[in-house]
């Protein structure tokens, strides 16, 4: 009786740490996690931008998403990275060296994980956000970011499907028309 319930708890163990995250497998999800600095959601300011515990905000890195009050999409936007990331969450800011570490606004610029997930990704795969990069310049993720706005824009996800307007330019960032 000992081993069947010992192998019952184990079954159930798996079962639910497989069902923790559901998002697709992807490359930057199955190697090695990039080290970076521990943090708390405060607030999400909008679909692009986060305040930590503490006052400092952070810039999710070589993403755009729709302005909250002026663009198709800007409070959709804004949902989907809340409900990624919402208040009181435990996530990993992770720079990118080939990129600037801090905007001119002094906000912290990096991708965002929650768990696995890179948040900056899947915003864009949502198509909540697009592929931003700044000064042309492409960081560690502009691959998987490139894929993930094709997949979006394919299916018609997030704003690709209720912004008539919705362009895809990675020099500029999120073009959707107004609200």
């Amino acid at each position: 009786m000992g081993a069947k319930r010992l192998i019952a708890l184990l079954v159930l163990a798996v079962l639910v740490t497989g069902c923790q995250d559901d998002a697709p497998a992807t490359a930057e999800m199955t190697g090695s996690m990039p080290a970076g600095e521990r943090a708390i959601v405060d607030w999400v300011n909008d679909g692009d931008t986060l305040t930590l515990q503490g006052g400092k905000k952070v810039r999710l890195l070589q993403i755009d998403a729709p302005e909250l009050r002026s663009d198709c999409y800007g409070r959709p936007a804004t949902r989907e990275l809340s409900s990624l990331a919402p208040k009181g969450t435990r996530v990993r800011l992770v720079p990118d060296a080939r990129l600037d570490a801090v905007d001119k606004h002094g906000r912290l610029l990096r991708y965002v994980f929650v768990g696995r997930r890179n948040v900056n990704v899947e915003l864009v795969r949502r198509g909540a956000a697009s592929p931003y990069f700044f000064r042309n310049v492409r960081g560690r993720y502009a691959d998987t970011l490139m894929d993930a706005v094709q997949d979006a824009r394919n299916a018609r996800r997030g704003y690709w499907g209720a912004c008539p307007a919705a362009e895809l330019n990675p020099g500029i960032g999120s073009i959707t028309g107004p609200a």
